[in-house]
Formats: C-alpha cells, sequence, structure tokens
C-alpha cells in the first residue's frame, strides 16, 4: 500500500507516496501525476528500497508555479532537494524512466553530493533524440504528427477524462513492442497522468537545450542504465550513449521491449532492479 504524505519544504508543500523498506530511493518523471495506486516503473524497487514517489510542482497536491520557468528541469532539482531536506535524508538514491531519467542525470551533474547512485531507464543526455527517426519525437518519423496533436490536447484542461485516456492509450500503442502487453499493463493498478502545462513547457523550453553529454563524464556516482531495444521515444543508442559517459555505469538491454520494459518483461526488469543495489 502506497501511504500518502505532504512534506513542509523551504519551497513549498510536495505531495509524495511512499512504500517499501530499504535504502531511501526518490522516484519521480518530468510532467506525471501519482495517486496511490502508484506507479508501474517505481513498483518493482518497492522490494528493495524505501521509495518516495514525488509529485513534482504543478502535478497532484503539490505547491503550484508562480511562473513557467519553476517547470524547468533546474528548478525541479532544487524543490527535490528541498524535500529530501525537509525529510531529513542525508543522501537517496534517484530513480527516472524516459523524461524522469533526464531529470535524474541533472540531478547528478547539478548536485550529486545528495546522491548515492542514479538509475536511468529509456532517456538520452541530449535533445538529439528527437532528431533520430526512430523517434516517434522527430519530424521525420511516421507518428510525429500525430504524436504533437495529442501532446497538444493535452493542454486543455477541459478534456473530458474519457478522452484524456483514450489519447494516452494510443500514445502508449506507438510506445511497445507487443500490443498484448498493453492490453495487460492496463489491467493493473498504475497512475501516471500527463500534466499538460509541465509537458508543454519541457517540449517548448527546457529541452531544446536540453544537453549534458559533457558534463556526464564528470559524474563519480554509480549509474544504472537500460533501455528496451525498440525504445521509439528515445532510442536504445541514446542510452548506451548515457552508460558510456558516466565512468561507473552498467548498461542493461532488453531484447523484447520498446519504452516500457517494466511492463513488457517484467521479471527482466525485475532482475535489473536487484542490479542496482550493487553499489
Amino acid at each position: 500500500m502506497w501511504i500518502q504524505r505532504f512534506i513542509e519544504t523551504r519551497r513549498g508543500t510536495f505531495e509524495l507516496f511512499e512504500k517499501g523498506e530499504g535504502e531511501p530511493l526518490a522516484i519521480t518523471h518530468l510532467y506525471s501525476e501519482y495517486d496511490k495506486r502508484g506507479n508501474a516503473f517505481a513498483n518493482p524497487f518497492t522490494e528493495y528500497y524505501h521509495v518516495y514517489l514525488i509529485n513534482v510542482r504543478g502535478a497532484g497536491n503539490s505547491v503550484n508555479a508562480q511562473s513557467e520557468s519553476e517547470y524547468s528541469m533546474d528548478e525541479t532539482v532544487l524543490d527535490l532537494e528541498a524535500i529530501r531536506e525537509a525529510i531529513r535524508i542525508v543522501k537517496w538514491a534517484f530513480a527516472g524512466h524516459s523524461t524522469g531519467g533526464m531529470l535524474a542525470l541533472k540531478y547528478a551533474v547539478l548536485n550529486e553530493v545528495s546522491l548515492t547512485k542514479i538509475v536511468v531507464s529509456g532517456s538520452a543526455a541530449s535533445i538529439d533524440y528527437s532528431t533520430d527517426p526512430n523517434s516517434i519525437y522527430c519530424h521525420l518519423n511516421p507518428n510525429f504528427k500525430r504524436i504533437r496533436e495529442i501532446m497538444n490536447l493535452f493542454n486543455d484542461l477541459n478534456l473530458p477524462v474519457e478522452e484524456r485516456q483514450k489519447l494516452s492509450r494510443e500514445w502508449s500503442l506507438m510506445s511497445f513492442y507487443k500490443v498484448e502487453s498493453l492490453a495487460k499493463a492496463s489491467e493493473k493498478p498504475n497512475s501516471g497522468k500527463t500534466v499538460g502545462a509541465r509537458l508543454d513547457y519541457f517540449r517548448k523550453v527546457d529541452c531544446q537545450n536540453f544537453d549534458v553529454t559533457e558534463q556526464l563524464k564528470q559524474v563519480t556516482i554509480p549509474a544504472f542504465v537500460s533501455s528496451g531495444v525498440y525504445d521509439a521515444q528515445c532510442p536504445y543508442r541514446f542510452s548506451v550513449e548515457i552508460a558510456q559517459l558516466i565512468p561507473k555505469a552498467t548498461f542493461t538491454a532488453f531484447e523484447q521491449s520498446n519504452h516500457y520494459p517494466f511492463w513488457e518483461e517484467e521479471l527482466a526488469f525485475n532482475e535489473f532492479v536487484k542490479l542496482t543495489l550493487e553499489n
């Protein structure tokens, strides 16, 4: 059972959900909103860690942003640091999938002294992933036009829940190696609603200059990197690059997965999670 908490910090009040015992591990995504159902990426870690699943600024019941710039990765790292300090954790691990993985990289670059390790799944170290024709976010990809339409629709605060769910499923279909994997995934409790304003800021502002490739060479903490071989959002080679850049990184490939190996190859992903226990 995920336990809801509200944390008062020097940067405002943040909502998070806790589960598991062991080493402290923070998990979040740059533009997702969580609830008591937990999250499919986070759930496997609760077997081995005390997981803090965090609603970032503007998500769920966390503090709202006073300006759009507070949605940036840099500002989000400052918020994460305020949360860590408020719950009196000296150092914690941080795990993220997709843009959550980008946030993990940024966190390590900006303040690795607060981290024991990072876990990065299906991500990239720069905006270059969006220029790869194998990515649905590249204008040369056949799904590009539709994915842009979907992302724009998420900005509509009055979008009916049923329509939002339909669009989320369509987006997900582009990112599964096997369609039956999505059907199976939809039967399990999960949260991760897209926060339109944060997504909009990321794609129009924050990601335009995102590039930590050179800084990652100076990161000294362990990094556990993974990717589905058929990843259609952040193509496989960009996760390989991350592992090559960070001196103490290990890399795991999921041979039968697209962007969601924790759904498509659950057993293999659980083994990857166990691997992260090795500092």
